[in-house]
């Protein structure tokens, strides 16, 4: 996955980009310490997510993948699987679904929901995650299995 040019405003164009974790990390986990410390996370976020076996969809929005030197923390929505209950798993895995514990123990602003709740209309729902705080756009990445 080639990424494009960030915009003047240090956004990826909107769009959404699909790429492996790997390429992610590649592409926006370089850099300053601060980049390579939440990318670090990121993929933790993605193994115990994805260990689940109930992962439809994991979607990175803010800072990470913009050109901020060093973004505070990683920003991701998950799709899960309809079956999938959050009170099967224990620690982190669990964790990662709790929104304020992901906040105070692993830095990351994680929002989830079933594939039911965004069936009406996913695509919408999804970019939906382009919105800013500003009301602009910006691109977002959503990670593909690459197996």
């Amino acid at each position: 996955m080639t990424f494009p040019e960030f915009n003047q405003n240090g956004d990826l164009p909107v769009d959404i980009y699909e790429a492996t974790l790997q390429e992610v990390i590649e592409h926006f986990g370089q850099g300053s310490l601060q980049r390579q410390v939440v990318a670090k996370r990121l993929a933790k976020i993605y193994k115990l997510a994805d260990g689940t076996g109930k992962l439809s969809r994991f979607i990175i929005y803010g800072s990470f993948v913009t050109s901020k030197e060093n973004p505070n923390d990683i920003d991701v929505f998950l799709v899960m699987k309809d079956d999938f209950g959050k009170n099967e798993y224990q620690g982190d895995a669990r964790r990662i679904f709790e929104h304020l514990q992901t906040e105070n123990k692993i830095k990351a602003s994680i929002f989830w929901m079933l594939e039911v709740s965004v069936a009406v209309n996913e695509t919408v729902f999804i970019e939906g995650w382009q919105s800013k705080r500003d009301n602009t756009k910006r691109g977002i990445v959503e990670v593909i299995k690459n197996d």
